[in-house]
C-alpha cells in the first residue's frame, strides 16, 4: 500500500472516529436540559450514559472478530450509519427509558469504529505510536466542535435539535469514507464465531502479566474520560459557577489540548519508552483535577480554571502510549481481536465512571466527586512509578 494511501485512510479512520465521538460528546453539554425535561437526577442521566459507554465497550471485541471476518471497511461503514441514525432516534425520545435505550444503542453501533481502526492502521504504518495518537485525535477534534455547537444549537432550539449534531456530522463521513477507502480483504474469513469466542484462549491472553497491568492502567485511565467526559462542562457550571456557554467553551479548550497532545504522546512513546510517557499524563491528571477542584472551593477565577482545564486535557493523553503498549505486547494474528478483547475489558470498568462521579456529586457534591478523579489519577501514577522502580517488568 502506498504511503499517500495510508495517510489518505488514517485521515478518514480519524474523521470517521470523530463522527461517532461527536455524538456522544454532544449530550454532555445539554446533560442540564435533559434532567429538566424528564425531571431526574444526575445520576439517572449518568447511567443512562455509563450504559452507552458500557455498550461501546461491549462492542470492542466482537468488533474486532467481525473486522477480521468481513474485513475492516465494511464494520467502520456500520459504525459511522449507525451512529447517524442512533443519534436521530435519541433527538426524538419520548422519555427517559427512551434515552437511555437509544444511547445505549448509539455506544452499540459507534463502538465498532475504534478497534478496528486501529488494527487496520497498524498494518499501514511502521511508527504506530503517531498513527495511534492522530487517529485517537480524532476524539479530542470532535471535542473541540461537538460540545459549544451542541449548547448553542440547545439554547436556542431545544436539546433535541442540538442531539442532532451527531446525524449531520456522521452522514457526510460516511459517504466520503464510502468513496475513497478501498474494500479490505478479511484476515479470517472463514473461523467460526464459535472458535473466535472459545474462553480459554481468551483467558490466556488476559492473564499475561504484562496485558494484565497494561489493563489495569487503560481501566483507571478510562474511568477518569468517562467520568470527564460526561460531566466536565455541568461541574465547570455548578460547581464554578460559569455559565453554560464559557463552560461548553472550557470543555471545548479541553478537548483542544487532548487532541493537539495526542499526537505527541504517541511520537514521544515511540522514542523515549510507553511508560515514561504514561508518567507525565498520569502526574498531570493529579495537578489537573485537583487544581480544578482547589479554583472551585476558593474562587480563584477563570485564568485558574482555565489552567486547570489545560492540565486535564494533557492527562487524558494517556490513550496513545498506553494502546501502543498494548499494540507492542500482542504479535500481528492476536491485534485485532486481542485490541478488541482488552478494549472491552478496560472500558467495561471504565464506564463507570459516569455513573459513580454522578452519584457522588448528588450525595456529597461536585468538589469530591472530582477529587476523587485526581486520586484515580494518583493510583495509575503510583503503578507505573512502582513497576519502574521495583523492575517488575511488567
Amino acid at each position: 500500500m502506498n504511503r499517500r494511501y495510508a495517510h489518505t485512510a488514517l485521515a478518514l479512520c480519524t474523521l470517521a472516529f470523530t463522527a461517532t465521538m461527536v455524538a456522544r460528546l454532544a449530550i454532555s453539554p445539554l446533560v442540564p436540559e435533559i434532567t429538566m425535561t424528564f425531571a431526574v437526577s444526575n445520576a439517572t442521566v449518568g447511567l443512562a450514559l455509563s450504559g452507552m459507554w458500557l455498550a461501546y465497550a461491549l462492542s470492542q471485541f466482537p468488533s474486532g472478530i467481525l473486522g477480521d471476518r468481513y474485513g475492516e471497511r465494511t464494520v467502520i461503514l456500520v459504525a459511522v450509519g449507525s451512529t447517524a441514525v442512533a443519534s436521530a432516534f435519541i433527538a426524538v425520545s419520548p422519555s427517559i427509558l427512551g434515552f437511555a435505550v437509544f444511547t445505549v444503542l448509539l455506544g452499540t453501533g459507534a463502538g465498532l469504529h475504534y478497534s478496528v481502526a486501529t488494527t487496520f492502521l497498524t498494518r499501514q504504518f511502521d511508527d504506530i505510536g503517531r498513527a495511534i495518537g492522530v487517529h485517537v485525535a480524532g476524539g479530542p477534534l470532535a471535542g473541540l466542535a461537538a460540545p459549544p455547537v451542541a449548547a448553542l444549537i440547545g439554547a436556542r432550539y431545544g436539546w433535541r435539535a442540538g442531539i442532532l449534531l451527531g446525524t449531520a456530522v456522521a452522514v457526510p463521513v460516511f459517504a466520503l469514507f464510502a468513496r475513497y477507502v478501498r474494500p479490505t480483504t478479511p484476515v479470517r474469513p472463514d473461523q467460526s464465531m464459535r472458535e473466535r469466542l472459545a474462553l480459554g484462549p481468551l483467558a490466556a491472553l488476559l492473564s499475561r502479566p504484562p496485558i494484565l497491568y497494561t489493563t489495569a492502567l487503560a481501566t483507571l485511565g478510562a474511568f477518569t474520560w468517562q467520568a470527564t467526559a460526561s460531566f466536565l462542562p455541568t461541574f465547570l457550571e455548578i460547581g464554578h459557577g460559569l455559565s453554560g456557554t464559557l463552560s461548553a467553551l472550557l470543555f471545548s479548550l479541553y478537548f483542544v489540548v487532548h487532541g493537539g497532545t495526542q499526537p505527541v504522546t504517541g511520537s514521544l512513546s515511540d522514542r523515549l519508552g510507553r511508560d515514561e510517557t504514561v508518567v507525565v499524563t498520569m502526574t498531570a491528571g493529579v495537578v489537573g483535577y485537583g487544581s480544578l477542584v482547589v479554583v472551585a472551593s476558593r474562587g480563584l477565577g477563570l485564568a485558574s480554571t482555565a489552567g486547570a482545564v489545560l492540565l486535564v486535557g494533557v492527562a487524558m493523553s494517556w490513550g496513545a502510549p498506553v494502546q501502543s503498549r498494548f499494540m507492542d505486547l500482542l504479535s500481528d494474528a492476536e491485534r485485532g481481536a486481542g485490541f478488541g478483547l482488552v478494549r472491552t475489558v478496560y472500558m467495561v470498568f471504565g464506564a463507570s465512571g459516569s455513573v459513580v462521579v454522578g452519584a457522588v456529586s448528588d450525595v456529597t457534591g461536585w468538589e469530591v466527586a472530582f477529587g476523587l478523579l485526581a486520586g484515580v489519577m494518583g493510583l495509575g501514577l503510583t503503578l507505573v512509578v512502582a513497576n519502574r522502580a521495583l523492575g517488575l517488568g511488567y
